[in-house]
C-alpha cells in the first residue's frame, strides 16, 4: 500500500519535510486549551513535527505511527518529552483505551484512514465536548509558478498515471471537503483556519522531498530516475538552480458532541 512507503525513508522525511506554521500550532494548542492535564491522541505522527510543539505545553500525548523506523525516529526528536509515548500500531486496528481524550489529532495523515472509520473511531476516542483537530497540506499556485507549469512535462514523460495538463490550484480553489464531519450527530462546530508558506529548495533539496511522496516512491527505478533527472536539469538550465513551492494548510477543527460513544 502507498501509506507504508514512508517508512523505507524514515531519516530523509524529518530531514526535509517542512514543518508546520507556527500559527497554526498556536490556533490548535489554543482551541484545545492544552495544557499538562490534557490527555491528546495523535494519529499518524510521522517523525513528530506536529508532535514536538504540542508537547511543549505539557499535554500528555500518546502517538500512533504505522511504520516502526518513523516511530523510532519520532521517540529520538521527541527524547526531552517523557510524557509523549509513540506506539507503533494501525489505528484502524489499534484498540481505543478506557479514558477518551480531550484532543485528537493528525497532521496530514487522516486522508490514510479508511473512510468508514476515519468519523466514528475518532469521535470514540474522544470525550464529550473534546476538539477533533486535522491538518491538511496541499501545494497551490505561487511561488515559481511557471517552474510547475513546465515541470509536468517531466511527469507526462515518466509517470503514467498523470493526468495531462495538470496545473497546481488557487487557494481560492481549493478546500477541503468537511462534509463527513458535519454529517450526523457525532461532532458540531466544525471551523476551518487556513495559512500558507513558502519554502524555496535548490535542486538537490527539491528532489529529496519528492522522494518523501508515496506517488515518487512507488514509480520502478528507472522511471523515478528518468522523472528525476529531468526535474533537475529543469532547475538547473531555466530556474537558476532553485524553486519556490507554496503549501496550503488547513486546520479544520470540530467539537465532539454529547452523543454516548459506542464503546
Amino acid at each position: 500500500m502507498l501509506r507504508d512507503t514512508f517508512d523505507a525513508v524514515a531519516e530523509r522525511y524529518d530531514r526535509v519535510r517542512p514543518r508546520y506554521p507556527p500559527s497554526l500550532v498556536e490556533q490548535l494548542t489554543r482551541s484545545a486549551e492544552l495544557g499538562p492535564d490534557s490527555r491528546v491522541l495523535e494519529i499518524g505522527p510521522g517523525t513528530g513535527q506536529l508532535t514536538r510543539p504540542l508537547a511543549r505545553s505539557g499535554c500528555r500525548l500518546t502517538a500512533v505511527e504505522l511504520g516502526p523506523s518513523m516511530a523510532a525516529v519520532a521517540r529520538r526528536n521527541l527524547a526531552a518529552f517523557p510524557q509523549v509515548d509513540v506506539v507503533v500500531a494501525d489505528f484502524e486496528r489499534w484498540e481505543l483505551p478506557a479514558e477518551p481524550f480531550d484532543l485528537v489529532t493528525s497532521a496530514t495523515a487522516v486522508h490514510w484512514i479508511d473512510p468508514a472509520l476515519r468519523v466514528t473511531k475518532t469521535a470514540d476516542a474522544l470525550r464529550p465536548g473534546g476538539l477533533l483537530g486535522l491538518v491538511t497540506t496541499c501545494h497551490v499556485a505561487g511561488g515559481s509558478a511557471d517552474f510547475f507549469v513546465e515541470v509536468q512535462r517531466c511527469y507526462e514523460r515518466w509517470d503514467p498515471s498523470t493526468t495531462p495538463g495538470l496545473r497546481p490550484r488557487s487557494e481560492d480553489e481549493t478546500a477541503t471537503d468537511t462534509g463527513e464531519w458535519t454529517v450526523g450527530s457525532r461532532f458540531e462546530d466544525v471551523v476551518v483556519h487556513r495559512c500558507a508558506q513558502e519554502v524555496t529548495y535548490a535542486a538537490d533539496a527539491y528532489l529529496e522531498t519528492l522522494l518523501t511522496y508515496s506517488g515518487h516512491l512507488a514509480l520502478d527505478e528507472p522511471a523515478r530516475r528518468g522523472l528525476l533527472t529531468c526535474i533537475r536539469e529543469l532547475i538547473e538550465t531555466r530556474y537558476g538552480g532553485s524553486v519556490t513551492k507554496r503549501y496550503l494548510h488547513e486546520l479544520i477543527t470540530a467539537r465532539r458532541t454529547a452523543w454516548p460513544t459506542t464503546r
